[in-house]
């Protein structure tokens, strides 16, 4: 709100006409006319009477605010937006200046304001939008010292986008700094970068290795949904997650194993023996499956641990203790389908032994 309104609205809350205020202030009333309407300012000396003849502070009168409110910031970016359509894209650049120097402390108001502009500039191919960029990157510069991380985080990732376009990726990748560690999308970033500067395999190698976590990730939740489906008794939708987790295995590489594994957990939720005893034995079976992604090509630039066959029989091993011993199995030891499968397991290990 600018200064003029503010006076304007605090002198008729005081029932006060532009004269009365003008008497008292040793001024004239159309000098008064002139503030109320923004043709003028008043001189600095007169803002410390102002505000004691309203009845505000001088930060109420210079409307000086840390921040503005959730709604004040939607209808000002609304006003921008309608500007933007029906305004030459200079008046609307001008028009957002003015708000922004208003309300200077404002983060969230100026990061948004100022992604608006860099992108209508580009989308509407504004002739000489290069123009804007000094005031642009000083926006997002100085944003990139918020203390809101939402806001740091989308100057930062403008800069990096800037930068980008203009194929400065030295300059680009120091933005990246301003991103969690935790963030795949930093390691894609530097990943298009690296196929940007002609470092392919390390392209590569950042791209698989977004692909192996998210398969790890995207597993849990798998799980986590059939968990809550068993929970509620939806044996259809357990069912259905069961095969999507195995088929995302297979298209990742990651082999048969957790197929047969969703078909166990499925089975035993069901105490079906007969299914379960089916699954848990194909499990065994297909348990050096559990490292194909190890020769996969889609993950060809990764480094992995060797497998050897004594790791792959330790992890047989483990898992065949679990089910002699796991609670989840304890109802399967008396169904015969359940019986002969650890029976004829037992004589495997046996002979292998021998």
């Amino acid at each position: 709100m600018q200064i003029g309104q503010i006076i304007r609205d605090n002198r008729k809350k005081k029932h006060m006409t532009q004269e009365e205020m003008a008497c008292r202030l040793g001024v004239t009333a159309p000098a008064v006319n002139k503030w109320e309407n923004g043709n003028s300012l008043p001189d600095i000396t007169l803002l410390a009477p102002i505000a004691r003849l309203l009845g505000v502070t001088l930060e109420e009168l210079l409307s000086f605010r840390e921040e503005l409110t959730e709604q004040e910031i939607h209808h000002l970016l609304e006003e921008l937006a309608d500007r933007g359509k029906e305004e030459s894209f200079e008046e609307t650049f001008r028009w957002a200046q003015g708000i922004m120097r208003e309300y200077p402390n404002c983060d969230k108001l100026i990061w948004q304001m100022t992604a608006y502009l860099d992108a209508k500039r580009l989308f509407d191919e504004v002739p000489g939008s290069d123009t804007y960029d000094a005031y642009l990157l000083d926006c997002y510069e100085r944003l990139l010292m918020s203390r809101e991380p939402e806001v740091k985080r989308g100057a930062a990732d403008a800069l990096f986008t800037y930068y980008l376009r203009k194929e400065q990726y030295d300059k680009a990748e120091e933005y990246l700094a301003y991103c969690s560690d935790e963030n795949p999308d930093k390691k894609r970033k530097r990943a298009v970068i690296c196929s940007r500067t002609g470092r392919i395999s390390e392209a590569y190698r950042l791209y698989e290795e977004i692909v192996f976590a998210d398969w790890q990730i995207m597993s849990l939740v798998f799980h986590g949904i059939y968990s809550l489906a068993i929970q509620e008794g939806d044996m259809e939708k357990a069912r259905m997650i069961a095969e999507k987790q195995g088929e995302l295995g297979q298209i990742l590489d990651m082999g048969t194993y957790y197929q047969y594994m969703a078909r166990l957990e499925l089975a035993v939720a069901e105490q079906n023996a007969k299914e379960a005893a089916a699954a848990a034995g194909k499990m065994l079976e297909q348990v050096g499956s559990l490292y194909e992604f190890a020769k996969s090509r889609l993950y060809e630039h990764m480094t992995f641990q060797e497998v050897t066959p004594a790791i792959i029989d330790e992890v047989r091993r483990r898992l065949l203790d679990g089910f002699r011993d796991g609670k989840e199995y304890l109802f399967l030891k008396d169904q015969p389908e359940w019986q002969a499968f650890m029976d004829s397991q037992t004589a495997a290990d046996s002979t292998r032994i021998d």
